[in-house]
């Protein structure tokens, strides 16, 4: 069983202050159970006080990387602690079982990448908007996308299936590309304007669409609570050299990852160091020899086992890795 005491003490204030600046309007949708929270934790005492509180944890997460809606598990457990002043074998078994929230620097950095998503503007680690502007612009002097959607609008009231900013998307792609529900499987009549405009968006490689504008797919890459993920558009002639900031991608994905891992590295590091010591005895020979250049290079080579051809940037390396 793993548990996640609070660092820090929590209070509401606190709490709506570091969430009022994450996006999603996270301090608003999580009020309601925060209060609750600050209400009822001192009702429990021991290992269940501790369980609301990893949940309290999770909640104060960025969205992006909940495994489940935090805050519905919160205030589940926060009514069943209230009534029966214990929690349930269930809902302990469910707070034992989930890892400990991440540490202030993920949340952070989780964080900041929210604010992108949201915005749609991956500039921090894409490097070539060039290609989605040229590709938007045609798309909307394209005279046969703009039929093709005014018949889609005579054919349904779309407005219906439009979010509070006239947001349409399309069916969300998944994991390995299984698929929860096809649109086509759908009750009627969402079955038929779901094929339909999913069958839309695949022919002009869209996201949506928000009121008559067209939501083009991205290069983009997200963060989820199991992996991170990198779409490439269809439509996207894909250079991994120029559109990609390799190092921003490694920094974010690193957030989550503890430290460098596996049995290979810590035997890589022991062999490393073996060779060290023997290149250390092998420059002394050198030395002795008077060995100079390319001669020494190919003695040094030889007495590791390595081939010739070995950069000498490779033996440098290894001098200054083992150099206490």
């Amino acid at each position: 069983m793993m548990l996640h005491p609070q660092k820090i003490t929590s209070t509401l204030k606190r709490d709506l202050i570091v969430l009022s600046g994450r996006a999603y309007h996270a301090a608003e949708w999580s009020e309601t159970v925060l209060r609750f929270y600050h209400r009822v934790k001192s009702v429990l005492r021991g290992v269940d006080r501790e369980r609301l509180g990893k949940l309290h944890d999770w909640v104060m997460a960025p969205l992006t990387i909940w495994p489940l809606e935090m805050r519905d598990l919160l205030h589940e457990a926060l009514t069943q602690a209230e009534v029966h002043q214990t929690l349930s074998e269930h809902q302990r078994l469910v707070i034992d079982l989930l890892p400990p929230p991440p540490d202030a620097a993920t949340c952070e950095i989780v964080a900041q990448h929210e604010h992108q998503v949201q915005s749609g503007t991956y500039g921090n680690v894409i490097d070539s908007a060039a290609k989605y502007a040229q590709q938007e612009d045609a798309l909307q002097a394209d005279p046969e996308f703009q039929a093709q959607w005014a018949r889609i609008k005579a054919a349904f009231d779309v407005t219906a299936y439009a979010e509070s900013k006239g947001v349409i998307r399309r069916t969300l792609s998944t994991e390995r590309n299984l698929r929860p529900v096809w649109p086509n499987r759908l009750p009627e009549p969402e079955s038929a304007f779901r094929t339909v405009f999913d069958v839309f968006c695949m022919n002009w490689n869209l996201y949506g669409m928000q009121h008559d504008q067209p939501l083009l797919l991205k290069l983009a890459v997200n963060l989820t609570p199991y992996a991170t993920m990198i779409v490439i558009p269809a439509y996207w002639s894909f250079d991994p050299k120029r559109d990609i900031r390799w190092s921003e991608i490694a920094k974010l994905h690193r957030a989550r990852v503890p430290a460098r891992q596996g049995s290979t590295l810590k035997e890589g590091k022991a062999l490393r160091r073996k060779l060290a010591l023997k290149l250390v005895k092998l420059d002394a020979e050198a030395a002795k020899r008077g060995l100079r250049g390319d001669m020494k290079h190919v003695f040094l080579c030889e007495g590791l086992g390595w081939v010739p051809e070995t950069s000498a940037k490779r033996l440098r390396r290894l001098r200054i890795e083992f150099k206490k």
